[in-house]
């Protein structure tokens, strides 16, 4: 797999979260896909449940749905801070990747604080065109606690 085409990838994924382009985001997978947001001890313990899931793209586009038209939550951004893709194994046209991440969130009064960090434990492939796309994206995050409602995706 192509290091500059995942650095690529990610860095198109950051910027439409950061920049509020909700309504892309569902676009970075295929279609059955798997996003989850979990935390470094569940996962350690072999635990499926996530902070959030979804399994289509349709789940994802839910997700927007209620982020723009249903969810009520104290105005903020992010910004995301992505570290360089590392292809632990590729097989049948699948890269497994892991890629570090630290998410600043900015308030609407402008207070800015750390929110997450982990890695994206991710299964990428290209779809029908060549585009890479996530098959899987898992959000591992390194502390267990999220002191706001998870409203906007990792």
């Amino acid at each position: 797999m192509d290091l500059a085409r995942l650095v690529e990838l990610n860095a198109a994924y950051a910027r439409a979260i950061d920049n509020e382009k909700f309504e892309e985001w569902p676009a970075f997978f295929l279609d059955p896909c798997l996003y989850k947001v979990t935390t470094v001890e569940n996962v350690a313990k072999g635990l499926e449940a996530g902070v959030m899931y979804a399994d289509s793209r349709g789940m994802l586009e839910d997700r927007v749905s209620a982020l723009r038209t249903a969810n009520i939550y104290e105005r903020q951004r992010y910004r995301h801070i992505v570290g360089l893709p590392v292809v632990l194994a590729e097989a049948d046209g699948i890269a497994e990747v892991e890629t570090p991440f630290l998410i600043v969130r900015i308030m609407r009064d402008g207070n800015m604080t750390l929110f997450a960090t982990g890695c994206y434990r991710d299964k990428v492939k290209p779809d029908a065109i060549g585009a890479l796309r996530f098959v899987e994206r898992i959000a591992v995050c390194d502390g267990s606690r999220f002191d706001t409602l998870v409203a906007i995706p990792f």
